[in-house]
């Protein structure tokens, strides 16, 4: 297996045993792949990132997990293994990747060639995805814990995949860090024509862009939702809300909707959002809106423009704890909008991927704008991320969609 590069290891690893306080031996037992630096009670030795962490339990002093010290974060050990001892080596992960690749076959029976290998923590990667665009794998890297391991996960990786090219996209704290020498979009094996990656998803031809592109290039999590609302786009008018590439837009376009409005704020997204159509065969009309979502929607409103479908999927609202009050709110408000420009009989689908918003509380702010409306309503669905993103813990479990079916 031929690298276009060398990767360097910042250090030899070490083994540390580690004991925990009751709160965070508890959480290790419930197999939650996070560790924070305030569960520690005691290291044999002075950690540095990258080293292993073997756990001791209190009782009868048994190892109970194993996982990797990253000094840059708050979450101080990110688990990889719970349970009894075992060899954490090459074929360790080799194992891991075949098992996540496994639980993908049913995805990968149907027209689709673009998925998520690993998803991170769910996957037992923390800090670590890996998307595959068609025979280009993306991996993003968010932790300096996979140096050491890199060039082993992805020689699995590719064998598993069966991938040609490999890029490698840091995170913002990766590409400042001094601890190594890789570049953000740099392609690490085989060869990229173009950094615009053609892919299929259940038919429906897309593009990627694996160097500039957001994460990985795409957004794969909404697979299953932007089929679903194409199949029920045929003759109708749609509008996509935060549409970014035309995910959703798209679907409905190739499905023959009779007219499609993309609305992002970004006029870049937007342009993406039209080639990726015009990569389809389709007989619409494909409108875009470039501008602020809230202030375009109430301008739709007072014009009195209505759609038979309105998606509405923004970015997420609650980063951090002190965002969630502000972030109900716009659902809030994103809800109303959409309300008011779905027509009669049509369908009204919003989205949340802010974590930190439990589904049931997404579910429940929405049931609470269309209850105020007087508009009779029906839920007809409510969807999770599709099967390449398995939910392994419960802040994995970020993403939440709702189908509101008016006037029945």
């Amino acid at each position: 297996m031929h690298f276009t590069r060398t990767f360097s290891t910042i250090n030899t690893r070490q083994r540390i045993a580690v004991k925990l306080n009751a709160k965070g031996e508890r959480s290790v037992i419930q197999k939650h792949p996070w560790v924070f630096s305030d569960s520690i009670i005691k290291t044999n030795k002075d950690p540095q990132t990258g080293d292993l962490a073997i756990i001791f339990g209190k009782n009868k002093n048994k190892i109970i997990a194993f996982g990797l010290f990253d000094l840059a974060s708050p979450i101080r050990i990110k688990m990889i293994h719970h349970g009894d001892a075992i060899a954490i080596d090459a074929s360790f992960f080799n194992q891991k990747i075949k098992e996540a690749y496994n639980k993908r076959s049913t995805l990968l029976k149907t027209n689709t060639n673009s998925y998520r290998l690993l998803f991170g923590e769910n996957d037992g990667f923390p800090g670590l995805i890996a998307d595959v665009y068609a025979s280009v794998l993306v991996v993003k890297l968010y932790s300096e814990i996979w140096l050491l391991d890199l060039q082993s996960i992805l020689e699995a990786l590719i064998k598993t995949s069966k991938c040609k090219t490999v890029v490698i996209r840091l995170s913002r704290g990766l590409e400042q860090s001094k601890t190594h020498d890789l570049n953000d979009g740099e392609v690490v094996y085989g060869v990229l024509k173009n950094e615009v990656v053609q892919f299929v998803e259940h038919g429906v031809r897309f593009s990627a862009n694996v160097i500039h592109g957001h994460k990985t290039g795409y957004f794969l999590d909404h697979r299953l939702n932007r089929k679903q609302v194409g199949e029920w786009s045929r003759g109708k008018t749609v509008l996509d809300v935060f549409s970014y590439a035309g995910g959703f837009s798209v679907h409905a376009l190739a499905n023959q909707a009779k007219e499609v409005t993309s609305l992002d704020i970004s006029k870049q997204a937007l342009e993406i959002a039209v080639a990726n159509g015009k990569l389809n065969d389709y007989s619409g009309v494909h409108k875009t809106i470039a501008g602020d979502a809230f202030a375009a929607m109430k301008q739709l409103i007072k014009d009195k423009v209505t759609f038979d479908v309105v998606v509405i999927d923004p970015p997420s609202f609650a980063k951090q704890q002190s965002e969630i009050d502000l972030a109900k709110k716009k659902y809030a408000q994103l809800a109303s909008l959409g309300l008011q420009l779905t027509a009669k009989k049509g369908l009204l689908v919003l989205a949340s991927c802010s974590s930190r918003i439990l589904a049931q509380t997404f579910f429940d702010i929405n049931a609470q704008v269309l209850r105020a409306s007087n508009r009779n309503y029906k839920i007809i669905l409510k969807t999770q991320h599709d099967t390449d993103h398995p939910i392994g813990f419960p802040e994995g479990a970020y993403l939440k969609c709702g189908y509101y079916s008016l006037d029945q």
